[in-house]
């Protein structure tokens, strides 16, 4: 049903389930693990670590979290991800975002991500 479709589209924007989704498949992509789905697993992992450090600690998330959410945005290792991408990360781990110094079109390289964050 029409109403049906529309709470399965609701939960998935509102769990940010779509952005989640394409970086994972990215990941694979890009690294072709040996083992994908312990790839997977471990890459969940360091995001569930991220939010529960989060949790623990509402101002600080820790360098290795910072530099394990940026491997997983800067999928290409190339340094840098945009500042849309930063934002929506921190948003998925449930951070605000309005502070943040950078705009969307903006280049960060990771130091600059953990300064911001």
């Amino acid at each position: 049903s029409l109403h049906g479709e529309q709470q399965c589209r609701e939960y998935l924007r509102q769990h940010r389930l779509p952005e989640l989704l394409h970086r994972l498949a990215a990941l694979l992509l890009h690294h072709h693990p040996e083992r994908p789905l312990e790839f997977l697993i471990a890459a969940l992992e360091r995001v569930k670590a991220g939010r529960r450090a989060e949790g623990e600690f509402p101002d600080l998330m820790d360098d290795a979290n910072l530099e394990a959410l940026f491997g997983l945005l800067d999928v290409l290792g190339q340094g840098r991800i945009s500042g849309a991408q930063g934002r929506a990360a921190l948003k998925t781990l449930g951070l605000g975002t309005e502070d943040l110094q950078f705009g969307d079109d903006a280049s960060i390289t990771l130091d600059e991500f953990k300064e911001e964050v």
